[in-house]
């Protein structure tokens, strides 16, 4: 069937692609695909010909030359006489580490925000109203500057020196100061990668118990355990090759030697803050959205599970907070793009993220703003559109299909 403004069968004209609906849209979206390929050939040619005017070139042999510069914290071999290209690896790494830092700690924060925030409990409801009112209205630059002063309010290291310090470790092995804080870090020894199997195994079989628990609840109306189970499997099978493999798992406790501790892994001071700031701020965000979701569920749910016997812990593992997850994903992948595009805040702190070291550094020193700033927009789009895809893959496959 065709509509008034098709003509009949027949040979093809021209006229078709303007007057015929089934070829008018693709009409419009080539003329649309055609006029932006040319504004944009023009927009290059014109930045080429300033660039050339100006005796200047697009080039990226910066990249292999010597930096020149240090950097406070790298989780790679670094040193000044490294290339700009290992410093902005540098730099990208630490977007990422304060990046998936802030994202599970703001969802931690956020999801236990939320929930509390619809306890009946007065003072509880109240106090997480107020983290979330006083979080999310102040911008984030703010709170990375004061979480970033209280940061350096902590002892410094010469305060846990002598027979009667000032300052003492926590259980010998943690150290706060004002210079970042110091935790054990891992030796690994032969054996060590036969633990760390075992471990993500342990892992796997946690995620099948569950769903295996939940399928007999939905089929069967089988209530299985799922805490203790979870975490016998999470502890045993580990623990036990720990001792089988001999102990390969060592730890590196920091000590004080000097003016500063060595050892163990060093947190720095622009990292923590940068990290608590972004964590709390995007948390009071995540608590507004799951509060939302929760309160989406139809209450007749929560009374019908609770007369089936189910207790209120029961009731929200079981029965709202799946229904309100399918509500809160959307929402929560714009908070994760925040974090890690609010993570360009870090040179507020000093913190070497790739903004403060290729967008920064780098570029003061080459004078290759248009490379850098391309590379910048380069990284943060292909990041962007990474977690971006990787939650909605997620989210269509929490949602609710038809059958």
């Amino acid at each position: 069937m065709t509509s008034m403004t098709d003509p009949q069968q027949g040979s093809f004209r021209l006229s078709m692609l303007i007057n015929d609906t089934r070829y008018r849209s693709y009409t419009f979206q080539f003329i649309a695909l055609l006029a932006l390929i040319v504004a944009m050939a023009f927009l290059g040619m014109n930045l080429v010909s300033n660039l050339a005017a100006q005796g200047l070139n697009i080039s990226y042999t910066f990249l292999g030359q010597t930096s020149g510069y240090d950097i406070n914290q790298a989780m790679i071999e670094y040193s000044s006489q490294s290339t700009h290209f290992e410093a902005a690896i540098v730099g990208i790494l630490n977007t990422l580490l304060v990046a998936v830092l802030g994202c599970i700690t703001a969802t931690l924060l956020g999801v236990t925000a939320g929930v509390l925030r619809l306890s009946p409990n007065w003072l509880v409801a109240k106090l997480m109203a107020a983290y979330v009112e006083a979080f999310r209205n102040v911008p984030v630059l703010i709170w990375i500057l004061i979480i970033g002063t209280i940061v350096t309010l902590l002892p410094a290291p010469n305060a846990f020196r002598g027979d009667n310090p000032d300052a003492e470790m926590l259980f010998g092995a943690f150290a706060a100061t004002n210079r970042g804080i110091y935790i054990p870090a891992p030796v690994w020894g032969p054996g060590s990668l036969v633990v760390v199997a075992t471990f993500l195994l342990s892992l796997v079989a946690i995620y099948g118990y569950r769903r295996y628990a939940v399928k007999q609840l939905y089929d069967h109306g089988r209530l299985l355990p799922t805490l203790w189970p979870s975490l016998a499997l999470f502890f045993l099978p580990t623990l036990l090759m720990f001792f089988v493999m001999g102990r390969p798992i060592g730890l590196d406790y920091p000590s004080l030697q000097g003016f500063n501790f060595q050892g163990g892994i060093q947190m720095q001071r622009p990292l923590i803050a940068l990290w608590l700031a972004l964590s709390i701020y995007t948390g009071a965000f995540i608590a507004e959205n799951v509060r939302a979701g929760i309160q989406a569920v139809n209450s007749g749910q929560t009374e019908a599970a609770a007369s089936l016997g189910l207790r209120p812990g029961r009731v929200m593992n079981l029965v709202v907070l799946p229904q309100a997850l399918r509500i809160i994903i959307p929402p929560l992948i714009s908070q994760y793009l925040n974090i890690t595009k609010n993570s360009s805040l870090a040179i507020a702190v000093g913190y070497a993220d790739i903004t403060a070291t290729l967008g920064g550094i780098t570029l003061n020193q080459t004078g290759r703003a248009i490379e850098c700033v391309l590379i910048l927009m380069l990284f943060y789009l292909t990041i962007s559109l990474s977690i971006s895809a990787i939650m909605n893959a997620y989210n269509s496959r929490v949602t609710l299909k038809e059958r």
